[in-house]
C-alpha cells in the first residue's frame, strides 16, 4: 500500500508534479516578459508546455518553453503587438465615454457597443496564443481563427473566462498563496477545455507528428502544395 502511494507514476503526485511544472512555467513566464514586447512569444511558450501537461504528455518543462518560445517568437510577437494596441484604444474609448463624455443616450450606446468589443478582444485574447502554440497558421489566419472559435464554442469561452475571473478572485482575496503560480495556473486550467475544442479539429491519424504539424483551416492551395510536397519526397 505504502509502495503505491509513494509511486511516481500514482494520481495525486503526478497532480502534484504537475503544479511544480506549473510553478516553473510561471517563473519562466515572468522572466522571459520582462521586456514587455517578448509577452507573446512568452505566452505562446506558456501554452505549449500547459497543453501538453493537460494531455499528459510527459516532456521536459524548461525545454519545451524555451523550443515554442524560440519557434513562435516572430508570430507570437505580431499578434501581441496587435492585441496590445488594439486592447489599449478599447480600453481609451470605454475610459472616454464612462468619465469624459456627457450623459446622453448616445453615450449609453457607445458604452454598451466597446464593453461588448471589450468582451470579444478577451475572447479572442484567450485562444489567439494557444492556437499560435498549437498550430502552424500565418498570423492572419491564426487571428481569425480565434475569433471563429471563441464564437463557435462560446460556452467554452464563458467557461474559461469565468474560470480566469474565479481564479484571479481568489487569489486577491481569499487564497494569495495562489499567485505564486500566477498566470500559468490559468493557462493550465484553461487547457483542459482548449484541449477538449482543439481535439476537434485534429485529423483522426495515428501518427502523433501529423498532428502537431497540421494546419488548422490552412489555405486550399496551401495544402495542395504541401500534399504535393510529401508525395514528392516519398
Amino acid at each position: 500500500m505504502l509502495s503505491g502511494l509513494f509511486n511516481y507514476d500514482n494520481p495525486v503526485w503526478r497532480f502534484i508534479g504537475k503544479f511544480w511544472d506549473v510553478l516553473i512555467v510561471n517563473l519562466l513566464w515572468f522572466i522571459c516578459s520582462i521586456p514587455i514586447f517578448t509577452v507573446g512569444a512568452s505566452t505562446t511558450a506558456m501554452y505549449y508546455v500547459t497543453l501538453k501537461l493537460a494531455r499528459d504528455e510527459d516532456e521536459y518543462t524548461i525545454r519545451s518553453f524555451f523550443k515554442s518560445f524560440k519557434e513562435n517568437f516572430r508570430q507570437s510577437t505580431v499578434i501581441w503587438l496587435i492585441f496590445l494596441l488594439t486592447g489599449l484604444l478599447l480600453a481609451f474609448d470605454v475610459y472616454y465615454f464612462i468619465r469624459m463624455a456627457a450623459h446622453s443616450t448616445f453615450r449609453t450606446v457607445m458604452i454598451s457597443v466597446f464593453l461588448a468589443m471589450v468582451f470579444i478582444w478577451m475572447a479572442m485574447f484567450t485562444y489567439v496564443f494557444p492556437l499560435q502554440a498549437r498550430f502552424y497558421n500565418p498570423v492572419k489566419r491564426t487571428i481569425f481563427n480565434s475569433f471563429f472559435m471563441a464564437v463557435r464554442h462560446v460556452f467554452h469561452t464563458i467557461g474559461m473566462l469565468a474560470v480566469d475571473v474565479a481564479i484571479l478572485f481568489l487569489s486577491v482575496s481569499y487564497i494569495p498563496q495562489l499567485s505564486i503560480f500566477g498566470v500559468a495556473l490559468i493557462a493550465f486550467f484553461n487547457s483542459y477545455m482548449l484541449n477538449n475544442v482543439f481535439s476537434r479539429y485534429m485529423p483522426k491519424r495515428e501518427d502523433p507528428r501529423e498532428m502537431e504539424l497540421r494546419p488548422l483551416f490552412a489555405d486550399e492551395e496551401e495544402a495542395e502544395r504541401k500534399a504535393e510536397k510529401a508525395q514528392t519526397e516519398e
